[in-house]
């Protein structure tokens, strides 16, 4: 599918954006990895909808000025994204990072939202202050985190870093620095987040990968517990991308929680 690529000019950020499809709007937040740009799946969302895939600061082509220096800030910067094309009824989609970033908007506003959906976020700290919430990626070794971050870590799109041009290499470098940038202290989670969670005001799905272990089932059990009109759904024999290891498991459950009010 012909993507539309521009670079939209905000207060205090440069954001480019990819546009895709036609119909209500989808705005998919991208992990740190920025996987989700180059998934089928992108396209497969666009056969009904018009699919919006912004780049962070630090992201892509999107520069990352010295304002920004939180996830937070990140979240304002997108809330302004979605009042500059104006949509409304937005289904909000957000995976790893993402869903940290999509948590972020949704406690400060819902107004323009739709629905949400978290896929394996990030961002809160719901154990006490020596529980690991969310494993150690800078302590491990780059297999070891392929590891807990797949349940079979061939499927990795990164796997083979070899095969990259080095124009891609350094974009993963700078996404890697931009991501220890935003979310080393505190270690990707913001500590206010978990006391913000019941303001989401829209129906939420908190989908996660049954065999995530980068931030467990259970940690998304409890995202999940404190989103009010929220309903958690695991999908068997991924890991923490559960929308690159089981595509098709993960469209079923978007699509049933999209399309459920059908027929009311």
């Amino acid at each position: 599918m012909e993507r539309h690529r521009e670079t939209v000019e905000l207060p205090g950020a440069r954001i480019a954006v990819e546009r895709m499809g036609s119909g209500p709007p989808l705005v998919l937040l991208q992990s740190a990895e920025a996987y989700e740009a180059q998934l089928d799946l992108v396209d497969r969302l666009a056969g009904d909808r018009e699919v919006f895939l912004p780049w962070a600061p630090g992201y892509g082509a999107s520069p990352l000025p010295e304002t920004v220096r939180t996830i937070d800030d990140v979240a304002y910067i997108y809330l302004d994204l979605i009042e500059h094309y104006d949509l409304r009824d937005i289904v909000l989609v957000g995976c790893s990072l993402g869903g940290w970033i999509a948590a972020e908007m949704a406690t400060k506003t819902c107004g323009r939202l739709s629905k949400l959906v978290l896929v394996d976020s990030l961002g809160a700290k719901f154990g006490g202050a020596y529980d690991r919430d969310i494993e150690d990626i800078y302590f491990l070794s780059f297999d070891e985190v392929k590891a807990i971050k797949f349940a079979d870590p061939r499927r990795d799109p990164l796997d083979d870093m070899t095969r990259l041009s080095e124009d891609e290499a350094m974009q993963v470098a700078r996404h890697r620095e931009t991501t220890a940038r935003l979310c080393w202290d505190p270690y990707f989670h913001n500590p206010a987040l978990k006391n913000r969670l019941h303001r989401i005001a829209v129906r939420t799905l908190v989908l996660w990968g049954e065999e995530d272990r980068f931030v467990r089932p259970d940690y998304g059990r409890a995202y999940a517990e404190r989103i009010r009109r929220s309903r958690f759904v695991s999908v068997a024999g991924a890991g923490h991308y559960p929308h690159i290891e089981r595509p098709d498991a993960f469209l079923d459950a978007l699509s049933a929680f999209l399309n459920e009010d059908q027929g009311r």
